[in-house]
Order: structure tokens, then sequence, then C-alpha cells
């Protein structure tokens, strides 16, 4: 059986005061079983003091994860907070590893920290990965590991921090901090994921469905056989366009699963294309929906409580993409999504939400099959 608790601390000026922090609700909460991994995010501020470094160099497991923007866990919510979730087992174990700092051609890297955390080991049940902001697409990420383990689903998120160009941010790994690695924790054993996803509502559409008809990767370059600026153009949305998600109802792939995908929009080339956050295939039949701030927290809320409503749920995790709380800025309650987590779900279930920078989670399992796939304004969840 696999048991899990979240435990933080806000102290980020004196790291002995952190660590009995978080040692005491490790011992209050959790007697550790034969395997145990933490998953960490923090904000960059609990690098600089030396924190981070302190608390991880004196846990008795492996940490990996991210710095982001806003954190909730069962017993706390804020920006300036460092929180750690963790699962021990018996019959689940765990391997963790981090890469070099990623190149250009990242792939023989990834196989490479890959093979030597995992060994000569079966593939794993659950892959959990943590790239750094900025480096490639979302996508290549995604590819790299679904060709490694194609039978296994992956769920993490990007690093990101508080600053408006996220040049803070780096991701984590037993108490190192990398602006170009990536972590990752392999799970094997008796552990059975769940996923989730939340985006937006319907009502929050404001086109009808229109199709790619030319791309290449993230660049969409025709819509409706018409150059993607002027598709936008005659709608209004040049402007504000770069708050309008991209609601793609159809990937061109073998293996699309009927579920929506949401990519959000960067800017427009010299030549009137539009170049999104996540690659976009020709032939994808998509809606134009704008952020909403209450729809954003409904939508989220909603997910919450069917997780309640799930049998056997041990602990669970939330990544939100960090535009969703741009869209609550607006409101001044950057908190908002957060808060509705943290009320929402059942205070029997531990659980870790921390903002991502672009988000990975299946859209289906089946047959033990993960469609796995990247996403950007959405809430992607992980129940073990």
């Amino acid at each position: 059986m696999l048991k899990c608790i979240s435990i933080y601390t806000c102290e980020v000026d004196s790291p002995d005061v952190a660590l009995a922090e978080i040692k005491a609700q490790l011992d209050e909460k959790m007697t550790l079983l034969v395997h145990s991994v933490g998953i960490i995010m923090c904000h960059p501020e609990f690098i600089s003091s030396g924190v981070l470094k302190h608390v991880c160099g004196n846990l008795p497991f492996d940490l990996a994860g991210v710095t982001t923007a806003s954190q909730a866990v069962n017993d706390e919510i804020g920006d300036m907070i460092l929180t750690i979730f963790v699962m021990t087992s018996d019959d689940v174990s765990f391997k963790t590893g981090v890469t070099e700092a990623l190149g250009a051609s990242f792939d023989g890297q990834v196989k490479e920290a890959y093979e030597k955390a995992a060994g000569a080991s079966e593939p794993p049940g659950l892959a959990l990965v943590f790239p750094p902001f900025g480096l490639h697409a979302g996508d290549e990420y995604v590819r790299v590991w679904g060709e490694l383990l194609p039978g296994t689903p992956l769920f993490g998120t990007h690093a990101i921090d508080d600053t408006v160009s996220f040049s803070e941010c780096e991701t984590i790994y037993n108490g190192e901090a990398y602006g170009a690695a990536m972590p990752f924790v392999l799970c094997y054993g008796n552990i059975h994921p769940r996923f989730s996803i939340a985006t937006f509502t319907e009502h929050n559409a404001v086109s009808s469905k229109a199709y790619v008809t030319r791309a290449a990767g993230n660049c969409v370059y025709e819509i409706n056989r018409d150059v993607a600026l002027k598709y936008f153009e005659d709608r209004g949305f040049v402007e504000s366009v770069k708050y309008t998600p991209f609601l793609i109802d159809l990937l061109k792939r073998g293996d699309y699963d009927g579920v929506p995908v949401i990519r959000g929009h960067a800017a427009f080339t010299e030549e009137g294309a539009a170049i999104f956050y996540g690659n976009v295939d020709e032939g994808s039949a998509f809606t134009l929906i704008k952020c909403d701030a209450d729809d954003t927290v409904s939508a989220t809320c909603q997910k919450v409580r069917q997780i309640n409503e799930m049998p056997g749920v041990n602990g669970v995790l939330l990544f939100p993409c960090v535009v969703r709380r741009v869209s609550l800025l607006g409101i001044n309650k950057p908190l908002l999504e957060l808060q509705g987590i943290k009320n929402e779900i059942d205070p029997e279930i531990p659980f870790m939400a921390g903002y991502a920078g672009g988000e990975i989670c299946p859209t289906s399992v089946r047959d033990g099959v993960p469609t796995n796939r990247f996403h950007n304004h959405s809430l992607v969840v992980l129940v073990v």
C-alpha cells in the first residue's frame, strides 16, 4: 500500500528552523516504510537562502521537483513556501535521477540518465518528470520519454517562478538547483495512477470551429486556408490573442483519444504565422476560448469534487498552469484557484498543488497504454 503526506515550511531565512518544522510534521504524520521519495516545490528564495539544500540534505529519501510561483498543501497556502509531497510504501519502490544540462539534441542525455537510475529494472508503472522551462517545446519531453518508456504514463510540470520572464526558475534534485537539467522519479510495483485534466467550460468559446490547414511543429501558417494572422484579425483577437487559449478538438495522430488539448498563443511572425506554446497538428480542428477567472476556479473545484468521490485515493498531485494564475491576478486574487482546491478537497486526502509552466499528463490510459500529452492553460491531476 502507498501512503502519502504533504508537509511544508514558510521559513525562508533560517535553514535550521525550516528543517525543524519539516521534520516535526514528518514525524507527526508518517512512519516511513521500506521505500520513500519526495516531490518538492518551492519559491526560488528558498534556494538562495540555503534552506532548500539544508532541508533536502537532512531527509532520509530522495527529492525531485521544481521552483514555482504559488503552492498549496493541506495545512497551508501561499507564495513564499516550500512544500514536499512524501510517498512511502513497502510494495511500491522508487528510483530517481537527473539528466545533465540538456543540449540542443537531448535524446541521448535522457536515455543515459534513465539507464543510470533504472539499471536493469522493468519499465516503471509511472514516471514523474520535471523539465526546465523554455529550453525545448514541452512536446519534445513527452516524445523523448514516450519513446524510451512507451507503456509508462508520464506526469509532470516545467519549472517556473513569480517573475514575468521566469528568469529565476530552476529544477531541483536532492537539494541542488539546475537551470537546464531534468530530474525525474520512477515508480515501480503496486502503483495504479489515475489522471484527470481540467480546462475551461464550453460557454467560454469565442469562435466557431475552424481547421488548421497548414502547420509545422508549434507554428500555424494557415487557418481555413487563410493566413493565420488574418484569421485572428478578422475576429478582433490580435491585441488580446496572447490571453486566448487555443482549444484543440482533434489532433491528427494515430493515438488520438478524443480528449481536447489546450494550446496557448505565443506570438505572430512577420509573415503572419501564429506561434503557440505547444505543437499543433496540421488538420486539427479547434475553437478559440477566453481565459475567465470565474470559469477557471469553477472548473478546478468541479475536478476536485470528482476526486473526492474516487475510491482508494492515497494522495493527489495537482499542477495548474501559471496562466490560470495570471487570469486571477486580473481580479487581484492570485491564490483563488489554490484556495478552491484546499477548500474543496476531502481533508483526509493528502495533496500538493503548485503552478506549472506547461503540464505533462496522459489524456487517457486504455488497456495499459497511456496517451501522454503536453498541455497549456490546464490543470493536470495525478491520483495515487
